[in-house]
């Protein structure tokens, strides 16, 4: 496997898996009959296990442009890599919004609201606020790096690039998982706690194009899950590197 491909299917799984407990829990007549905000928590936590447990030994299992981006910001990651790391982050996110469309096709077409529609595809404020709900974002993204930043310890090394030396392969998957868990239980009431712009821009790709579920992507929004996760782990990253 190689490090594109472990990012893309790192990142699939994780959309599919966590996309997927959202869709279980607000789409009509599936077999869950609604679920709490502690499923989908749970269910997007055990999706970042997943997908880091598949990928770690690989690429390291970022599956996140946010960690990507912040660890070359730290120059702990090669630059040239983080379009490759991208590219394969958001096709990968992309590929699980279709497939979580496919899944639950059926219960989409029972489905008549639109926000519940829309959540199983990205994220939305639940008080449209842009610059708070922008600040959330970051903040939620800054806590999930600065933690891993102190949960990788040791070094990882990724095959043919000697210069990475800092990434999830070191933390074994449970760690970032609960991590993830804690940050949407305590701050991810607000916006839905996207902490990751693939994970979000993707699949709202996606729902723009399927033109059968009649949902509005809310590209009026959709900076705001891009932006602010990519502001709050540079910063993450920074204050690690001025503390340390």
């Amino acid at each position: 496997m190689t490090t594109f491909s472990a990012e893309m299917i790192g990142t699939a799984l994780l959309v599919l898996l966590g996309n997927g407990v959202v869709a279980n829990c607000v789409l009509k007549n599936t077999k869950t009959g609604g679920g709490s905000w502690m499923v989908i928590t749970t269910g997007w936590a055990f999706a970042v296990f997943i997908g880091v447990a598949v990928a770690a030994p690989v690429s390291g299992a970022h599956i996140n442009p946010a960690v990507t981006v912040s660890l070359a910001a730290a120059g702990v990651f090669p630059w040239a890599q983080v379009p490759l790391y991208l590219a394969a982050q958001l096709i990968g996110a992309m590929i699980a919004g279709f497939l979580v469309w496919l899944f639950y096709k059926d219960h989409f077409a029972l489905t008549e609201d639109q926000g519940s529609k829309r959540a199983c595809f990205c994220t939305e404020p639940a008080i449209r606020n842009l610059p708070l709900n922008f600040l959330n974002e970051a903040i939620g993204t800054f806590v999930l790096v600065f933690v891993i930043f102190y949960l990788a310890g040791a070094s990882i090394t990724i095959e043919g690039d000697a210069n990475a030396t800092i990434g999830l392969g070191t933390l074994g998957a449970l760690p970032v998982a609960i991590l993830v868990w804690a940050i949407g239980l305590s701050l991810g009431g607000t916006t839905g706690y996207a902490i990751n712009p693939a994970r979000d821009f993707g699949p709202r790709l996606v729902l723009s194009v399927l033109g059968t579920l009649k949902t509005p992507a809310d590209w009026g929004y959709a900076w705001v899950p891009v932006i602010g996760p990519l502001f709050g782990g540079i910063l993450a990253a920074s204050l690690y590197y001025v503390l340390s």
